[in-house]
């Protein structure tokens, strides 16, 4: 904070078992000085909703027999037929291995209309072929979230609340804008590039604001309560409301090295924690904004740490040194 990497802070940590710490620091404004940070705020998540949302759909479908992530895409998605895309497979899209593009300011590349964005997006040449590099880009999760509306049928935020939501009882997690009262303890992100002011509610990503409620690589809102929640039922935590779509085998396949000797070293969506090695199995994911979860099957825990970023920078060290120091104090 007195470095200025960001205003104020939120973290949590716990095993299966439920929530063991947790905390609030700073603020989430610093035009706003007298309103603190609280454990309850809310905050634009970013491409957690790449795990929160895409991933745990794919699982679902996945365990359910519906979905071949090994099988060419253009073997059951008829929109992709004769396209590049169409000959790959879901596990080169979750392992980041695909090929794709990087790119993904879509508005500059398709416009604004959705259906000339999801044309664009699926037909797109590949940058290179599938197999040969980890790449992370948005498009992977973008590519997957439009597959698991092919193949249910349904938008994908009503997916991700009927199928994980609703069943582990996230009660705060959802897909931006925000109403009136989420949005009155949201914690902005940084300036809009169109209005200069901190945006506060609505979703940081130009993109994820184009595609919506469909977007699977961001756009979702949610707490520390609401991810320890999900982070104890990819541990194997039995506490929730309901029975969600994924479970222990898909946890089980994601986190485990699928990139083979490439770097950096992915599981399915989940990065191995840098500074780590497989051994430690310790698995995160970060978004934008800066945000961040950690699991641990290893050692049965898990871990959230919430920061904003209101000071906007392209420099990565500051919050890449935070979190790798939360990380080794939580997990050793």
């Amino acid at each position: 904070m007195r470095h200025r990497t960001f205003p104020g802070a939120v973290w949590a940590t716990g095993d299966a078992d439920g929530l063991d710490g947790s905390g609030a620091v700073g603020v989430p404004d610093p035009a706003v000085p007298g309103a603190p940070m609280r454990t309850g705020t809310v905050f634009d998540v970013a491409s957690l909703t790449k795990i929160l949302v895409t991933w745990s759909s794919i699982g679902a479908l996945w365990e359910t027999d519906r979905l071949d992530i090994d099988a060419p895409l253009d073997a059951f998605w008829p929109e992709v037929t004769g396209h590049p895309v169409g000959g790959l497979t879901t596990r080169h899209l979750l392992t980041h291995t695909a090929g794709l593009p990087l790119r993904a300011q879509l508005r500059h590349l398709y416009g604004i209309d959705r259906a000339d964005i999801r044309e664009g997006v699926l037909r797109e040449p590949l940058r290179r072929p599938p197999g040969q590099a980890v790449e992370y880009t948005d498009r992977a999760a973008i590519i997957l979230g439009f597959l698991a509306e092919h193949l249910t049928g349904v938008r994908l935020d009503e997916l991700a609340a009927a199928q994980t939501w609703r069943p582990l009882g996230m009660t705060t997690t959802c897909y931006g804008p925000l109403a009136p009262e989420m949005r009155s303890r949201c914690a902005p992100t940084e300036a809009d590039p169109d209005t200069g002011l901190h945006v506060k509610g609505s979703v940081h990503d130009f993109s994820a604001r184009l595609l919506g409620p469909s977007c699977g690589s961001a756009g979702v809102f949610s707490t520390t309560e609401d991810l320890g929640v999900f982070l104890r039922h990819v541990l194997g935590g039995a506490t929730c409301t309901g029975r969600p779509g994924f479970g222990a085998a898909w946890t089980s396949l994601s986190l485990r090295v699928q990139t083979g000797d490439l770097r950096p070293v992915r599981g399915l969506f989940w990065q191995l924690a840098p500074g780590t090695d497989p051994a430690d199995d310790t698995w995160v994911h970060y978004g934008f904004t800066g945000v961040g979860m950690w699991v641990s099957p290893r050692l049965g825990r898990w871990a959230v740490l919430l920061t904003n970023k209101v000071y906007y920078t392209r420099d990565k060290q500051p919050l890449t040194d935070v979190r790798d120091r939360f990380r080794s104090l939580v997990f050793g």
